[in-house]
Order: C-alpha cells, then sequence, then structure tokens
C-alpha cells in the first residue's frame, strides 16, 4: 500500500481544495466564543433593590425615592438593602408614615434592577443574586460539562463514523439548542440547553482540527490546528463588539444562530478523510475522494499511484487500551494531557475572570481576542522554525511565569494586573494551538481521533473546575493565581519527555508512532 504522504504530494498538499477545506472547518470556529457571551456578560451583582411595588396600593402617586425609603432599609454605609426589604402590612399610607416599618424579609416580588449597563442577562432574568449570586458559577461548570461529554461521545464517534459526520451532527444540535437557549423559561431549562450546546461545542471543535489536519501535507499541517484558533481569536473580538452593541443575552443568542445557518449550507459538501477511509478498508471510496481532490487542486493522478491503493493490512484497534498497552504511547499520551489541562485551567480562570480585572469588561475582552491573533500566527511560524517541543516548552514557562507575576502587583492596579492576565493569557492560548497540532502527530491513525477525544476531556476538565476555582478567591485572592500558574509550569517542564515531531509524516501505525523519540 503507498504512503499517504504520497497521495498527498500528488494531489496537492496545500491547493486550493485544502484552502477551501480550511475556510471551511475554520469558520464555526468565530462563531464558537459567542456562546460564552451569556456567561461571561452577566455583571455579577447588579445594582437593585426589592420590588415592593405592594406600596403603591396604598400611596399610588409616590415617588421611586420615597417609596424605597417607606420599604426597604439602608444598609451601614447608608445605602438601599439590596437583598432585604421590609415586610408588606396592611395599612394606609398615613400609618405607614407615621410608625415606620421595622421588620424586614427578604425580597418576595424580585427585584428591580440598573439596567444602564445591559438591557438583560441572566443574572436579571432569573434573579441570581442575594442567596443565589454563586449559581452563575454553576452555569458556567455545566457549559464546559456538556463541552467535556461532546469530546468524549465525538471522539470515539469519529473514529467508528467518519470525521465528516462527527463535524456535521454537533453543527445541526448547535442551532437548535442556540434557539432553544434564548427562548430558555427558566433556569434549569437554560442550564439543560446550554449544557447541549456545550455538547456540540465540544464534537465540533475536537474534530474539525483532525479531518483539516489529515488533508494537509506536512509543512502546512499546523494551518488546521492555528487556523481554528485564529478564527476563534477573531471571534472573540466580534464578541466584545456584538455585546457591546446587543446588551440583551436572549436577542444575543438569536444573533448567533445566524452564522450556524451559514454554516449547515455549506458543511455537508466537506469530504470524508481519505486517510481515515484508508484505514477503514472503504478502498474504493477513499479512490473517489483523492480523484475528486486531485480535480479541485488541477493535478492529475497517475494509474500507478491508484493501483498502490490497496485494502490495507489489518491494522492494531482498541481506541484507548493501544495507548494503554504501549509504554511509549502512554507516556506521551500522559504528558501532552496534563500540558494541555494546565494550560486551559489558566486559560478559563483568566477568561472567567474578565469582569474582575477592573477595567472595562468590553475592552478588557477585546484585548483578550486581539492578542490571540499575533500568538497564532506566530504559532504557525515558529512550530516550523523551531519546532513543536521547544514551542510547547517555552510557552507553557513563559505563560505561567506572567500568570505568577499578578500576585507581585497590587490587586487595586487595575492596569498591573490586567497586562499580566492578558500577556499570561497570550501565551497559554498559544500552548493550546500546539497541543492542537502536536497530538494530531504523536499518534497513529487507527487511534488519533480517541487520542484527541481523550485529550480534550482533560481541557473540559480544566474548564468545568476554573469557575469553581475561582471561587477559592474568597478565602484568599491569590489561591486560584498560585495553583493554575503551579501546574502550568509543572506541565512545561514535564514536555522535556516528549518527541520532535517537526516535518514528520503522521504515523498510519503503532510501530511508526513509537519510532518517534
Amino acid at each position: 500500500m503507498t504512503d499517504f504522504g504520497e497521495i498527498l504530494r500528488t494531489i496537492g498538499d496545500f491547493g486550493l481544495f485544502q484552502k477551501l477545506l480550511l475556510f471551511g472547518l475554520c469558520f464555526p470556529n468565530l462563531i464558537l466564543p459567542f456562546h460564552l457571551a451569556s456567561l461571561l456578560f452577566i455583571q455579577p451583582d447588579p445594582s437593585r433593590h426589592c420590588n415592593t411595588d405592594w406600596i403603591l396600593r396604598a400611596g399610588p402617586n409616590l415617588t421611586i425615592e420615597e417609596q424605597l425609603n417607606l420599604t426597604v432599609p439602608r444598609e451601614q454605609d447608608g445605602a438601599f438593602s439590596r437583598c432585604l426589604m421590609f415586610s408588606p402590612v396592611d395599612w394606609d399610607l398615613d400609618s405607614i408614615r407615621k410608625y415606620g416599618l421595622n421588620e424586614t424579609t427578604e425580597c418576595q416580588n424580585r427585584w428591580v434592577y440598573d439596567k444602564s449597563l445591559y438591557t438583560a442577562t441572566i443574572v436579571t432574568d432569573f434573579d441570581l443574586v442575594c442567596g443565589k449570586a454563586n449559581v452563575p458559577g454553576l452555569s458556567q461548570t455545566l457549559f464546559m460539562a456538556g463541552v467535556l461529554v461532546g469530546s468524549l461521545l465525538f471522539g470515539p464517534f469519529a473514529e467508528s463514523y467518519g470525521r465528516k459526520r462527527a463535524t456535521q451532527i454537533p453543527m445541526v444540535l448547535m442551532l437548535i439548542f442556540t434557539t432553544t437557549t434564548g427562548l430558555s423559561p427558566n433556569f434549569y431549562f437554560y442550564l439543560t440547553s446550554q449544557f447541549l450546546v456545550g455538547v456540540s461545542y465540544g464534537g465540533f471543535r475536537v474534530n474539525c482540527i483532525v479531518l483539516a489536519t489529515e488533508w494537509t501535507g506536512v509543512t502546512k499541517r499546523s494551518y488546521g490546528s492555528c487556523g481554528s484558533q485564529l478564527f476563534s481569536a477573531f471571534g472573540q473580538c466580534v464578541l466584545a463588539g456584538m455585546i457591546y452593541f446587543i446588551r440583551d443575552w436572549r436577542l444575543a443568542q438569536f444573533v448567533m444562530a445566524g452564522p450556524i445557518v451559514v454554516v449547515l449550507m455549506y458543511i455537508w459538501l466537506i469530504p470524508e478523510s481519505a486517510r481515515w477511509l484508508l484505514d477503514r478498508g472503504r478502498t474504493e471510496e477513499a479512490k473517489r475522494v483523492i480523484l475528486r481532490v486531485a480535480a479541485i487542486n488541477k493535478r492529475q493522478v497517475p494509474d500507478s499511484l491508484l493501483e498502490k491503493i490497496v485494502e490495507p493490512q489489518t491494522v492494531q484497534r482498541g481506541g484507548i487500551v493501544v495507548i494503554i498497552k504501549s509504554p511509549v504511547l502512554r507516556k506521551y499520551f500522559l504528558t501532552i494531557t496534563l500540558a494541555w489541562f494546565s494550560l486551559n485551567l489558566s486559560y478559563y480562570c483568566l477568561s472567567f475572570n474578565v469582569g474582575n480585572f477592573g477595567l472595562d469588561i468590553f475592552l478588557t475582552q477585546l484585548m483578550f481576542g486581539l492578542t490571540e491573533i499575533p500568538s497564532h500566527l506566530l504559532c504557525i511560524w515558529l512550530l516550523e522554525a523551531v519546532g513543536r517541543k521547544k514551542s510547547l516548552i517555552a510557552t507553557l514557562l513563559i505563560g505561567g511565569l506572567f500568570c505568577i507575576l499578578i500576585l507581585a502587583v497590587p490587586q487595586d492596579n487595575a492596569i498591573a494586573v490586567t497586562a499580566f492576565a492578558t500577556i499570561g493569557r497570550f501565551f497559554m492560548n498559544w500552548a493550546g494551538s500546539i497541543c492542537n497540532v502536536y497530538v494530531q502527530e504523536l499518534f497513529p491513525t487507527s487511534v488519533r481521533q480517541t487520542a484527541t477525544g481523550l485529550g480534550s476531556i482533560a481541557i473540559r476538565i480544566a474548564g468545568m473546575l476554573s469557575p469553581l476555582l475561582n471561587l477559592l478567591a474568597v478565602f484568599h485572592w491569590s489561591i486560584p493565581t498560585v495553583i493554575f500558574s503551579s501546574l502550568s509550569l509543572t506541565g512545561g517542564a514535564l514536555s522535556f519527555l516528549l518527541p520532535e515531531t517537526r516535518r514528520r509524516e503522521l504515523p498510519d501505525s503503532t510501530d511508526e508512532a513509537e519510532s518517534n523519540r
């Protein structure tokens, strides 16, 4: 059987087909950050007071200030209480003014919110304040749990049913549940819809990179990972602008559903990975796809090459069992997984904390997106110039160092804290692009998607834990930063155990993968 690298070189390893494929698979990554909108832009403790319209029955002409003075107690600083009100009484207005109200109770008829920053958020729509103030962190965790489940389900699914189906089905689910999220009548329905959006997010994210990588030649292999990350960075910039102009989270859900419809109009045209078809023994189907790609790239496929494409020998299968049984693959898997976990824990802790750095939240989000763009462009160049191993080690160690430096400046110095957080996040995102490329090259075709899917689970666990880790700041503000920074430094140090895979063909068997030492 001919080597698939030879086939790619013959039909064009980065021709028109690969460019169209790369754009088609990367474009949805422009939309994916939008799904974090209802989780990030929430104003966790908005200005508010209890709804005390009950007193209007006794005094319909009261001004708002008079109403609050009579029905809402004041805090020690003189401000109206955000969580308490005076218990309603069946008195006339003169009696209330003469004797006053002394007995307090929790808000009984929802709250009245200051809408100067946002028209509506999940906090204001579902009253996630006072005793429920920590509940938005649960919604972040549940969304990331959905992303984890999506990675877990669609990784093995792609090994059995193909990369193409594993990118198409998640986009259908994403459209359905993005819409239902915007229609959520209550918080539990919202959580369910967001969980399922997370499933589709994880399923598409883990498979689009693999499909693009398996169709791309050696020298351009990083384009699949870095391209998807680059579109995601642009998406974060667009996200900041979208929320700036659309201050209603429900309307934002419907706006983001529009581009998903566009993706669904063309994603059915994307072909299956010929590498996967050959690995599964579907030779004739693989030949048809190869000829189709060659025609798009305006290349001729010699008959001698087609004759070499024959039924492959039995390939060792077993998914994770193959990885566990091989000491070399097991070492690679555990090392890359720790690196992936640590960098994403740092990334999401910083991302979910975007509203607490002291600067304008829209400006901070825009800075986060803008700084990611050069990180992915540099990544494409450095992966070829320096290699995978050195790049991963350097980005993790430098990123971890800048995160540690957050502890060295006063927390009320918003500019310094935001600067170190942005630089740390820059390097963590850079390391993430490297890991996406690296994991494709470390494992053979028969378990590549499984390894990627299982590695992505580590990412999603990190995403789930990050809101909970941020909650530890109530004990001391430095605890989250110390934990995620230390793990990043550890992951960078252990990456010395990985081999260099720059400009090597993707391994098609376990033996080939183990020889990369």
